[in-house]
């Protein structure tokens, strides 16, 4: 008889590549899955009985701001709770390495780091953070171009770079990917970055080329009217700098622009013939990032979902504040400064197109920390798998599955996670295809997802019968 640690027994195993399911036992031992198939001549310490339930690589949100949550909130219900075991942070363009914050600087650093001191100088200071709060899940960093920005412009960055300036950028985003970043995040759409041309995107991107499996993603520089012109621009750059592409959040904002999916998904399906582009989603059709007057103005329904100056406004409508206190929307935004909110903008026939596109992997976009979170925090993953997979018969459940694990692990290189297979790491989870669903709404958005089984992290189970253990065995991953 061979030995194991855990043994997920009689459940039917989506490997995570796209392949159909079949039954199957999982036997893992030492961190690592060492057997798939009849595990009967195994033993093991702990025998978790998966029959008439799905076995699959954990997922990996590969679109959070979790940067500081994985150390101030270390049990990470938000993932756990809904099968994620891998999460990449550093997203659009605001990383809390390498990053030394100074005081005016504009949204959305103030949406994720209002504290100096979980801001870290170089990535290994952040490895080390992470791995000394030992947080549930696995984190993998982005290098975030705003960050860059800010440790070498200061708070002059209404402007674009110099090339000293960019030379400086260059080789601190040298050091953070030979530290462990698995790439450069851009966030063009906002403050910190409208001035960046896409020239100094380039030269940045092609820093990626002296670190293999490195990617750049973009929350790129319009969702809305110039939605094409962006797509455009952040597949140009990629071509222009030899690196591998993924477009951030891809949706169509705004009334004018809805159907416009048809065209964008068509140019990206264009030039994934001749170079590396990948997409992600989350599934619903509102938005959430701070409270800016661009994106008021652009937006027809708001709810504000906090405020420093007034708290009490969390879970409000904008409109309704600003009637309240008999002022414009403008008015409004800025005393609620600094501020978060929703913006019901998107269309569901978009976002179904989008799911649907063959190469779209799934991320959160969840905003932590909050009181009136936006649902996909806690939703996003269960919510696929349920409403448009199980409900909707959108895509199958091999291909959801795919794109919350094999797809992603490929795009972002992280070579021994994303698939049930040996050798792998033993990232898994296990959930009822036939009742998994998110329940977290935008009224009450901190509601955990039903369905979900059994986790583990690394070969420790971190959720058994849905209640987390308490074991939190995340580390902090890199290609």
């Amino acid at each position: 008889m061979e030995q194991s640690d855990v043994i997920l027994q009689g459940g039917t195993v989506i490997d995570g590549s796209g392949a159909p399911g079949k039954i199957a036992d999982v036997a893992v031992k030492g961190g690592d899955i060492v057997a798939v198939g009849d595990c009967s001549d195994w033993t093991a310490d702990q025998v978790l009985d998966a029959t008439g339930q799905i076995v699959a690589p954990g997922f990996i949100d590969v679109h959070t701001h979790d940067d500081v949550a994985v150390m101030e909130t270390p049990d990470m219900p938000f993932k756990i709770s809904q099968g994620v075991t891998t999460i990449i942070a550093g997203n659009c363009g605001i990383s809390a390495a390498p990053f030394v914050p100074c005081d005016g600087l504009p949204p959305p650093f103030t949406l994720t780091f209002t504290d100096p001191a979980s801001c870290y100088p170089n990535v290994d200071a952040y490895r080390r953070g992470v791995e000394a709060a030992g947080p549930a899940v696995n984190v993998a960093l982005l290098a975030g171009h705003s960050s860059l920005r800010a440790n070498v412009m200061g708070v002059d960055l209404d402007r674009a770079a110099t090339e000293a300036e960019i030379a400086k950028m260059s080789q601190t985003l040298d050091l953070a990917l030979r530290q462990g970043c698995v790439g450069l995040s851009s966030g063009l759409d906002y403050p910190p970055s409208l001035a960046a041309p896409m020239s100094e995107m380039v030269a940045l991107a092609k820093i990626l080329g002296r670190h293999p499996k490195s990617v750049y993603t973009s929350h790129m520089r319009d969702e809305g009217d110039f939605l094409v012109e962006a797509v455009t621009e952040t597949i140009e750059t990629g071509r222009l700098a030899k690196a591998s592409v993924v477009i951030s959040h891809h949706k169509c904002a705004g009334k004018s622009n809805f159907g416009k999916s048809v065209e964008t998904l068509g140019i990206i399906a264009k030039a994934q013939k001749t170079q590396s582009v990948a997409l992600d989603v989350y599934p619903y059709v509102a938005s959430s990032t701070a409270l800016i007057h661009r994106f008021v103005r652009e937006a027809n329904e708001i709810k504000v979902n906090w405020s420093v100056p007034h708290p009490e406004m969390g879970g409000r409508m904008l409109d309704d504040i600003a009637a309240q206190w008999g002022v414009s929307r403008e008015q409004a935004t800025d005393q609620l400064h600094p501020a978060g909110a929703i913006y019901f903008d998107m269309d569901e026939a978009d976002l179904q197109r989008i799911i649907a596109f063959p190469t779209s992997m799934i991320g959160s976009d969840g905003i932590p920390g909050t009181e009136k979170p936006h649902p996909r925090l806690w939703g996003t993953f269960p919510r696929v798998l349920g409403r448009y997979a199980r409900e909707l018969g959108l895509i199958s459940l091999a291909q959801a599955v795919h794109k919350m694990t094999g797809m992603s692990a490929a795009n972002f290189g992280l070579a021994d996670r994303g698939l049930v297979r040996t050798g792998m790491k033993a990232d898994l989870v296990v959930f009822n295809a036939d009742t998994v669903i998110d329940t977290a709404t935008f009224d009450d958005p901190e509601r955990p997802a039903t369905g979900i089984s059994h986790v583990l992290v690394n070969g420790a189970v971190s959720l058994t019968n849905g209640v987390q253990t308490g074991v939190r065995a995340g580390q902090f991953v890199t290609h």
